[in-house]
């Protein structure tokens, strides 16, 4: 039988995450020169960025910018206790193509539950993706990709006050997003 454990990411997510947003730079930088660098579907304008890491619930949090996605990426380092789909052990996902979103899982954080993409690298372990542009052909640099999603946010949050609703976990996370580097690298 297989093995379905989580692996977990193998950097330090403490402190700043300096490591780890190193660790998420470089095997973005080496999907992109392996498998994306001639694609003519991604903006090749755009840099690899990683920003606004945070801490959340035993989660390391970031979003990072590649040329084919702005995406919230979720780390572990320890296990988080969930499930593995068929396939998707360490060592059957070691020799595979890299997919860009992987299958949907569901998991827990801040009282709420979250759905995002398993992905898998062998630098970072098992982590989930949660994708906010998947088009990024109209951004002519970082700074125009993250203006887009902070205006995606606002008009969310204005959304919800008109509505007298509100998303404790989008709240949160959206405000770590914003508080917490996205006016540079992290």
């Amino acid at each position: 039988m297989p093995d379905s454990t989580w692996e977990r990411c193998p950097v330090t997510l403490t402190g700043t995450g300096e490591a780890a947003c190193a660790a998420l730079a470089a095997a973005q930088s080496d999907l992109y020169h392996a498998h994306y660098r001639d694609d003519p579907a991604v903006n090749h304008a755009l840099a690899i960025e990683v920003r606004a890491w945070r801490r959340l619930e035993g989660w390391g949090v970031a979003l990072v910018l590649t040329p084919w996605m702005l995406a919230r990426v979720w780390l572990r380092d320890t296990d988080p206790g969930l499930t593995l789909p068929a396939g998707w052990n360490a060592a059957e996902r070691g020799g595979s193509e890299p997919v860009v979103l992987g299958p949907r899982m569901v998991f827990p954080v801040l009282n709420a539950t979250q759905t995002a993409h398993l992905n898998h690298h062998p630098e970072l372990g098992h982590h989930l993706l949660q994708p906010l542009i998947l088009n990024l052909s109209p951004y002519p640099d970082a700074d125009a990709a993250f203006a887009a999603w902070r205006e995606v946010i606002a008009r969310r949050d204005r959304f919800a006050a008109e509505k007298q609703r509100e998303c404790r976990w989008q709240k949160e996370v959206s405000r770590r997003e914003f508080f917490t580097g996205l006016g540079g690298q992290s």
